[in-house]
């Protein structure tokens, strides 16, 4: 590969999408933006939020985390689908039936103002970083195949690929979105499904060759039952539902295109689709990831000791252009999914929740559409910004204990959410957002000592069910001890 040939793929896909946004976006209104008319097949909603699933990061970690954490992975994949299904029976009528566009508004109608803004500025916060983060890797392997070959600044880089998702999603928003990720699905699961059988072309193997090997090898391993390891199957299985409520359920994110959807009834079966197809892309990307190092041992190719490094060199070092090019366009694939929707989910999320343009009634539909695109504008600029300083740290350690810390803002809405659902209490509203930020003070402590002092036991994504319950217990200190039987959410068909 070289960088005119990368740059060439990366305009075409590039056209692909505008030509998407331009079908897309004609005759669009801040509803388009916010919630596609309401009008998305569920169908397609479902197989695009696969690729939105499936980040940047993920594409090329979890095939490389298979030689640290073998299969377990599987049984985190395993938990998403009771994760979904509370999403599907619980989150989704709730969020339908009260017809919302920001997900957060239920907390200001169950608690008040304070745990609203609380719960929307988490969001914010966490998405942010996590966006930022995704894309600066994207963006850092564009910067050096292609565009450092001209001598491109990287901030010449991240402005131009900012700029072109500024561009197609600008009009229509989460209705262009739904559309494109469609399109990043499918090239990312083509890109991981080539390379298998690339892999198996060098080594003389099958598919069914392929498979005997892997479910031979060590890294097939799925049930870890010592309690101790933080890949234990249970710990695993209950974190994974627990993540899937949180970073789908409880995620402007994810959840704007469920409520894009028709009715309830196409919601519901959009994440009951989604959530079994992931099952099947997990197992897909985790066999790839075994396959990887089976072709890395074959060939006695020395494993990077960033194992996220290892399907980007033996696609792009080892097995010929092809290979390179797929890889590439996966990756591009995921960093636009990424990127894309988080920049339409953060624009809501600071338009209805912090702004409350909904709620003036004396502004034109003019004005909150100016409004609405200056918000989109400047919430790219502090995206574009946040990449730039994740490039000036330049440490990779220091960015991932930046991007561990966003994912601990989680689990505040989640212990919000539970007490709002499980109780009828109301509570000391003002106090709510010390609450959010002590909890997971509390458990960072706790993680970073639990090995002294919890005999040698080591905190995996266990840590956000832990989250959820200081946030709760803390709501139960500042409830009001009289049971709130007025409350506005309570009034609501739900």
């Amino acid at each position: 590969m070289n960088p005119t040939t990368t740059l060439i793929i990366f305009l075409a896909y590039t056209a692909i999408l505008f030509s998407i946004a331009f079908i897309t976006s004609r005759k669009s209104t801040n509803e388009t933006y916010f919630v596609g008319n309401r009008a998305s097949p569920w169908y397609v909603v479902a197989y695009g939020m696969i690729g939105a699933s499936l980040s940047g990061v993920t594409f090329i970690s979890i095939p490389g985390d298979v030689g640290n954490s073998y299969f377990s992975y599987m049984m985190l994949v395993f938990g998403y689908l009771l994760g979904y299904a509370v999403i599907a029976q619980v989150l989704l009528p709730l969020y339908y039936n009260l017809n919302l566009t920001s997900i957060y508004t239920y907390l200001e109608k169950r608690f008040g103002l304070s745990s609203y803004k609380t719960g929307a500025s988490f969001f914010l916060l966490s998405r942010s970083i996590g966006a930022s983060f995704r894309v600066y890797l994207v963006v850092n392997v564009l910067h050096v195949f292609v565009f450092d070959a001209w001598n491109v600044p990287f901030i010449g880089t991240v402005m131009l690929f900012m700029g072109l998702i500024i561009l197609y999603s600008f009009r229509g928003g989460i209705k262009t979105i739904v559309w494109t990720d469609t399109l990043q699905t499918t090239f990312m699961i083509l890109a991981v499904l080539f390379t298998i059988h690339l892999i198996g072309n060098e080594m003389n193997l099958s598919l069914g060759g392929l498979i005997k090997a892997a479910s031979e090898s060590k890294y097939s391993q799925m049930i870890f039952t010592d309690w101790n390891h933080r890949h234990h199957f249970l710990k695993q299985f209950f974190s994974g539902a627990f993540i899937a409520i949180v970073m789908t359920g409880l995620d402007q994110d994810m959840m704007q295109k469920n409520l894009s959807c028709r009715n309830l009834r196409e919601a519901q079966k959009n994440v009951y689709l989604m959530s079994w197809s992931l099952v099947l892309v997990n197992l897909i990307f985790l066999f790839l990831g075994i396959v990887l190092y089976l072709y890395a041992e074959s060939q006695q190719i020395d494993i990077p000791q960033i194992t996220d490094n290892l399907f980007p060199l033996i696609a792009i070092e080892h097995l010929g252009a092809k290979a390179g090019i797929l890889f590439f366009i996966g990756l591009i694939a995921a960093a636009f999914s990424s990127a894309d929707g988080s920049l339409a989910s953060l624009t809501t999320s600071f338009y209805f929740d912090i702004l409350g343009i909904d709620k003036n009634h004396k502004l034109t539909e003019k004005q909150k559409t100016r409004i609405r695109k200056t918000t989109h504008m400047s919430i790219s600029v502090v995206l574009i910004l946040m990449i730039i300083v994740f490039r000036a740290i330049s440490d990779q350690s220091v960015i991932q204990k930046l991007f561990t810390i966003a994912g601990y803002t989680y689990g505040p809405l989640l212990g919000l959410y539970s007490f709002g659902l499980l109780t009828k209490y109301s509570v000391k509203d003002k106090w709510i957002p010390l609450i959010a930020v002590l909890s997971p003070v509390l458990c960072y402590i706790i993680s970073f000592n639990s090995m002294e002092w919890f005999n040698g036991y080591k905190f995996g994504f266990e840590l956000l069910i832990l989250n959820g319950l200081f946030t709760f217990a803390g709501l139960l200190i500042i409830r009001n001890k009289q049971v709130n039987k007025d409350s506005k959410i309570s009034k609501e068909k739900h």
